[in-house]
């Protein structure tokens, strides 16, 4: 029998790249990219090709497990769900439904129903005890973005096909893909932007692989950001770059944003930023002379302690300037639906809860992950005491680990959903095996589906590609039931918890008359997401799948948030190849009047949040110039091609060779200063905790900087070749707590760290070894 091709698009990251599987015996024994796709043209990454390895590991959760004592027992599913459903009632009923917690991690974002079911189980439970991955990468955005734009999810992206300029600052898309963005094969990007003539600049502590690709490189010091984007401003406005007319038809408080610059010229900032001001100046030059330009940001931004006043200002300088909702500036995507409206109407994702620590504003209704070690280990009403974690590995993903490892101890109930029994499974009370991308049905994720989050618009859908080989079941599913097993309903309507549990019961008898009545129960996952397309005026789920490359939608009408477009002064820009707004719609009669959502339909340039916390940077400044002479290195992240966060080292080619741990890079001349040669064991040491590993040099870095890549400190898991590998955990290294908790965005300081670097003092010691022996057999 030969293996027969599925088409169908991955889901490890926000490139969604589309991909031939072959399958035989139920079985991947091929993946390859998707040669014809509308979008992703024949681009897949190492992870992607390779997933089938890591999917199909003999450390696979196949099975309900609870632990008893120190070990774990196969149950069933009636079993676990019935002890986890008699625990959640009890605490609710003795104490508060807020003691119920859930931790949503990335990998819950990259499906469709997964984030949406797991929000009705709380929402049913009572609690307003979420935590979210946001908060350590990304919460700054929205954070921002609400007050700028009037919703979290309204994020502006460059437009790559048509930009002149284009200044990234912090982020590295060669290797992690852009974000907010659906950009696949990055290289390629950024190469055709230089052959026509765009300008390219990349901002980073680190030479990177995308500053090798395309542009001009400019070294900044960690932590700094913000700080650089004040002196963009006030050059901008020096060079007399800014658009009044248009900012004042359109936004709020322009007067008021430009003031916050007046301070910070660029000969002042250059010390803190190690930014010459002439090349300062000429990038401003570059942006301002461009037609259409774009400033861009991601992680390295977003995590360096200031990284919700440095987005702010980049927006306001992207909007100031002219570009925001430019052809080739910035541009705000649509969806299959308007979602900002959608939200903003029905309060969505805008509840304005406080944490019980620190008293903390919620960001997209989820509280900081760098207060949950306190929730949980702070007595008094309201007190963490159950934990859902669900696609995610706080335990090597959050700040201060070793605390939060000492947190989940003492917990009444945690509970993983996941594909394998990760570090933060190897604590829970049962371990609920849920199904591997290649075994659902899906649709592209919220935000390409529901934001336009994407280069080129397009949707496609995939039927499931495997069956499942043990009895996993999908996340939607396994919340419809812990609904019920918790004496409570989806949503906290009976009605919905009905409606899902009869369309259950009508797919299971459908199952059964197609032969596959063996098959865990499940709800109609390609019913609701047809549901879904229907309900948004896009084409069925069985209609994508004919089209097996993707399906093109209308190209990004330029314009058409801030309304311009429909009094003339912009046009809608086309890219090549997709069918225009008329063609795919049968008409249109022009841009809406605006897409903003704030109360009076203006950008809101100087919300006063944040407006006031730019004012008082004086002292932040001040203490970034004085020398640290106990920590003086400012510790930045790294990532490899083949790592994504913490869960891709259980494949053995991942991690072959040299690859099986990560490593402290040093520029050579901080070797003397540190009094070690490459290739030493050094430790590395900041205010929480010290790490040991071995050194690398890397002349790319900028002096004073070091780097050490994130996702490691594998040695308490039961993943068996992820067990035996050397790497240390990162993210032992980094403050959490409310004093290291941004409270602007609920954002921990996780790049830019103060850390000092020292010949070790012994031999290499895992900061987890032993744990896993203290809490079971294996």
């Amino acid at each position: 029998m030969e293996p027969q091709t599925h088409h169908t698009f991955c889901r490890i990251c926000e490139s969604l790249c589309g991909l031939e599987v072959d399958v035989k015996d139920n079985k991947v024994v091929a993946i390859r990219p998707d040669a014809e796709h509308v979008a992703t043209r024949g681009f897949g990454c190492p992870k992607g090709l390779k997933q089938h390895h890591l999917f199909s590991s003999p450390d696979r959760l196949q099975y309900p497990m609870k632990r008893v004592g120190k070990t774990w027992k196969r149950v069933s599913w009636e079993d676990a769900l019935g002890g986890i459903g008699e625990k959640v009632r009890q605490i609710r009923g003795d104490h508060h439904p807020d003691a119920v917690a859930m931790y949503v991690g990335t990998a819950a974002g990259f499906g469709v129903l997964h984030p949406v079911f797991a929000q009705g189980f709380m929402t049913a439970v009572g609690s307003k005890s979420m935590y979210a991955s946001a908060t350590q990468d990304c919460s700054n955005k929205f954070a921002a973005a609400r007050h700028i734009y009037g919703f979290p999810f309204t994020q502006p992206f460059p437009d790559l096909h048509h930009t002149e300029c284009l200044i990234i600052v912090g982020a590295n898309p060669v290797v992690s893909k852009w974000s907010f963005l659906q950009v696949p094969n990055p290289v390629a990007h950024l190469k055709e932007m230089v052959a026509r003539g765009s300008k390219v600049y990349v901002v980073d502590p680190r030479k990177t692989e995308t500053a090798k690709t395309a542009g001009e490189h400019v070294f900044i010091k960690p932590g700094t950001d913000v700080y650089f984007f004040l002196s963009f401003l006030h050059e901008l406005i020096a060079q007399n770059g800014v658009n009044r007319d248009r900012a004042l038809r359109y936004m709020n408080g322009l007067d008021e944003a430009l003031a916050l610059a007046q301070p910070w010229p660029a000969e002042r900032t250059a010390e803190l930023t190690g930014i010459n001001p002439e090349v300062l100046r000429q990038m401003v030059r570059h942006y301002a002379g461009a037609n259409g330009a774009a400033l861009y940001s991601s992680t390295g931004v977003n995590m360096g302690g200031q990284g919700t006043l440095a987005f702010y200002l980049q927006e306001v300088i992207n909007a100031v300037s002219g570009n925001l909702d430019r052809r080739g500036g910035t541009l705000v995507g649509m969806g299959v639906i308007d979602f900002a409206k959608f939200g903003a109407k029905n309060g969505v994702l805008l509840r304005d809860d406080r944490s019980r620590i620190g008293d903390f504003g919620s960001t997209n209704d989820a509280f900081p992950g760098g207060v949950l070690a306190d929730e949980i280990l702070t007595p008094g009403p309201k007190q963490v005491r159950a934990l859902f974690v669900t696609g995610g590995n706080p335990l090597i993903t959050m700040a201060n680990s070793n605390r939060l490892r000492k947190a989940f101890q003492e917990l009444e109930l945690l509970v993983t959903l996941d594909i394998l029994p990760n570090e933060t499974g190897s604590l829970a009370h049962y371990m609920l095996p849920c199904t591997a991308p290649l075994e659902r049905p899906d649709l592209p994720f919220i935000f390409p589906l529901m934001l336009g989050l994407q280069a080129k618009p397009y949707l496609q859908a995939t039927k499931r590609v495997l069956r499942p080989q043990g009895e996993q079941r999908d996340e939607a599913t396994i919340y419809l039931d812990l609904c019920r097993a918790s004496g409570v309903n989806l949503f906290g309507s009976a009605v919905a918890q009905r409606f899902f549990e009869s369309a259950r019961g009508v797919h299971r008898l459908r199952q059964k008359i197609r032969g596959e009545g063996q098959e865990q129960p499940s709800v109609p996952q390609e019913f609701l997401l047809n549901g879904l397309l229907r309900l948004t005026g896009q084409p069925g789920f069985g209609k994508l799948l004919k089209h097996r490359h993707g399906w093109l939608r209308p190209d990004h009408e330029v314009g058409s948030f801030l309304g311009v477009a429909q009094e003339g002064e912009e046009v809608a820009g086309s890219t090549e190849g997709a069918p225009s707004a008329k063609r795919a719609n049968g008409g249109t009669k022009g841009a809406p009047k605006s897409r903003v959502t704030t109360p009076d339909g203006k950008i809101n340039l100087a919300p006063e949040v944040l407006a006031q916390a730019v004012r008082n940077l004086d002292q932040h400044a001040q203490a970034l110039q004085r020398q640290d002479h106990e920590r003086p290195f400012r510790l930045i992240s790294k990532r490899h091609v083949t790592t994504h966060n913490s869960w891709t080292h259980n494949y053995e080619g991942f991690v072959e060779g040299s690859r099986a741990t990560n490593y402290l890079y040093v520029h050579p001349n901080d070797l003397a200063r540190i009094g070690v040669q490459d290739g030493d064991l050094v430790d590395v040491s900041s205010q929480t905790g010290t790490v040991r590993l071995n050194l690398k040099t890397l002349a790319d870095l900028m002096p004073g900087v070091v780097a050490l890549p994130h996702g490691w400190g594998h040695q308490s898991t039961q993943l068996s070749v992820a067990r035996q590998t050397r790497g240390v955990n990162v993210n032992i290294l980094a403050a959490d707590g409310p004093e290291g908790v941004d409270p602007l965005s609920g954002m921990v300081h996780l790049t830019g760290i103060p850390v000092s670097v020292r010949p070790a003092a012994g031999p290499q010691a895992h900061s987890w070894s032993g744990l896993l022996e203290d809490v079971l057999e294996v």
